[in-house]
């Protein structure tokens, strides 16, 4: 699994939260946030809130209205604009904020999430790379009372000036890559790799993604998985084409409490992941290994859907900590590999290899990633990736099946790897490249499954 962008195993939130990290407990400081972070103005109360009242816009015994929750927002935001990443400051934030209630917590975090994935477009609209700038800008793309969050009462911002509103009346001349929330650098390789979708691929990441399940086939079947969910006031749909997923339409935030969840009737997974495992031959009674299997999601659904011998290994084997217990949930048996035994393991028949990557097609769920993501970043991970697919391919038995594979729509990280590797290691041949574009359906994806003849010695 790519550990840079996904987290099967979390609750659904607006963002991954296999990339939520823990704050420190010594950290002092509104916020919670080390002094690293600080900034000049970073800790002053803002000047967007009402006088007197904390600048995370929740106080001890305040009731927490909609203009309060964007005053918190605001100060996320503007700790996240001065260095701190999205999850910290997230938690900084709710550390400091005792007295707001899940709801609260949730609301904060689909605003900073909403804003971060359309962050240069709004700040063009708002006229400024604030917090307050972007959420005066994002209340007014998605048609919202402007007036009832920020009137300056209580705890919500101060209502708009005069400035700020002839601003927003406007249309500001935006570049293309500024429009599709791109970064300027990354726009020429992203109009690369494609082509007469890359608009349409990048405005997919300006929404909220839909959260999907994957029904555990060995404990049950769609019909059922959708009336347990009922059960539980979740509401899912079939997925249009990918078998035993579903699309859930309702109260995505109960599922890990659900009886369907708990149960182990189903399982957290993108239908893009779903959809690669679903596409892999697997020889009945084979043995399959999730190289970089990060918290073993498709580990766990090679094991549901196919009578094998399921391996999973990271080269980070704290990633794969909660895999005994969502593979007793699911009540099927996953074998984890530390990599001083590989060399010594007999050889697969397939070697799935979810590569390490900018995780470019997942950004509408990590939307941070995408802005922090530099040049050198990008070359690093092209390293890596050369690497781990070498590696993986050592391991693949005569008439196996290597997968390589990435949550990202970049060609530099996907066929181009896939094209050195060929040219320095003879006798693989490609037997299918799947190309996924984030959209309604699934995110971006790209996965190409290759066969050698000959053992890999």
């Amino acid at each position: 699994m790519c550990t840079t962008c996904r987290s099967p195993a979390k609750a659904p939130t607006t963002g991954s939260a296999d990339e939520r990290r823990r704050t420190r407990s010594g950290w002092r400081g509104q916020g919670g946030l080390p002094d690293r972070w600080r900034r000049p103005g970073v800790g002053k109360p803002d000047r967007g809130i009402a006088s007197g009242v904390c600048r995370r816009g929740i106080s001890p015994g305040s009731t927490v209205t909609p203009g309060a929750r964007v005053a918190a927002a605001i100060g996320v935001l503007d700790d996240i604009l001065h260095g701190a990443p999205a999850e910290r400051a997230l938690t900084g934030w709710a550390r400091g904020s005792r007295f707001a209630g899940s709801k609260d917590r949730a609301a904060v975090r689909d605003h900073v999430f909403d804003v971060l994935r359309a962050k240069r477009s709004l700040a063009a609209r708002g006229g400024a790379m604030t917090g307050r700038a972007l959420m005066l800008a994002l209340a007014m793309r998605d048609g919202l009372d402007i007036a009832a969050l920020f009137h300056g009462e209580g705890h919500a911002p101060q209502p708009m000036s005069d400035a700020e509103r002839d601003h927003l009346a406007t249309s500001p001349a935006m570049t293309l890559a500024e429009a599709h929330d791109i970064p300027e650098w990354l726009w020429p390789l992203w109009l690369d790799s494609l082509g007469d979708n890359a608009q349409t691929a990048a405005a997919a990441q300006q929404t909220r993604a839909d959260v999907y399940l994957r029904v555990n086939r060995t404990r049950g079947t769609v019909t059922d998985a959708i009336a347990t969910l009922a059960a539980d006031d979740i509401t899912a749909v079939a997925h249009p084409s990918v078998p035993f997923c579903l699309r859930v339409t309702g109260n995505t935030r109960r599922i890990k409490n659900a009886g369907a969840y708990v149960d182990g009737l189903v399982e957290l997974q993108d239908a893009a992941s779903q959809f690669a495992v679903s596409a892999v031959p697997v020889p009945p009674g084979g043995r399959i290994l999730d190289y970089c299997a990060g918290g073993g999601g498709k580990a766990l659904a090679f094991a549901d859907q196919h009578g094998a011998q399921v391996f999973a290994h990271d080269i980070a084997p704290r990633r794969m900590k909660d895999l005994p217990v969502r593979a007793a949930r699911a009540q099927v048996h996953v074998a984890q590999l530390q990599t001083a035994v590989l060399p010594q393991a007999p050889l697969f028949d397939v070697v799935f290899c979810d590569a390490p990557c900018s995780g470019s097609g997942t950004w509408r769920r990590t939307p941070d990633a995408k802005w922090r993501l530099t040049v050198d970043d990008l070359a690093a991970l092209h390293d890596t990736q050369d690497q781990v697919i070498s590696a993986a391919a050592r391991l693949v038995g005569a008439s196996g099946m290597l997968v390589y594979a990435t949550c990202s729509v970049l060609e530099h990280e996907n066929d181009a790897v896939v094209a050195r590797f060929r040219a320095a290691h003879s006798g693989w041949r490609v037997v299918a490249t799947h190309h996924l574009l984030p959209g309604p359906d699934w995110d971006g994806f790209f996965m190409c499954c290759m066969a050698c003849d000959e053992i890999n010695l």
